[in-house]
């Protein structure tokens, strides 16, 4: 998709909004208890951070696993993101394919809690890099 600057900075703080209001509804979970919601939450805040820099550096994001691909090799690769943010994506995404679609699995509080901060300052990291 062909974007022009003025739709381009639109869809980057569509992009933007979307992560921080998608971070925001975790603390209602949290205290609701629901722990894969809050994986699914959890990946998807991160997803829109890294989507509204994909789009803003003029990368077509066409589907989740293209957004990491391009993530790695434009950012980690290259040293702008550390290989440790790369794999923590990545974590999230398999965490919440596992919550979402594997009937047998169950996200826990112990397996998700200590990521709500890492994800904040992994959000934070992706969207300073917004310019």
């Amino acid at each position: 998709m062909s974007l022009n600057d003025e739709e381009r900075h639109i869809i980057v703080n569509l992009e933007k909004e979307k992560a921080l209001n998608t971070f925001a509804e975790i603390e209602i979970l949290r205290q609701a208890g629901l722990w894969n919601n809050i994986a699914n939450r959890l990946y998807y805040a991160a997803f829109h951070a890294v989507s509204a820099l994909l789009v803003n550096d003029h990368h077509n994001v066409g589907s989740h696993q293209g957004a990491v691909i391009i993530l790695h090799q434009f950012y980690v690769k290259t040293g702008i993101l550390s290989k440790q943010d790369g794999a923590f994506y990545s974590q999230l995404q398999t965490m919440r394919e596992k919550s979402d679609y594997n009937c047998t699995y169950y996200a826990t509080e112990e397996d998700t809690a200590p990521r709500i901060e890492q994800t904040k300052q992994f959000i934070d990291k992706v969207l300073s890099l917004i310019q």
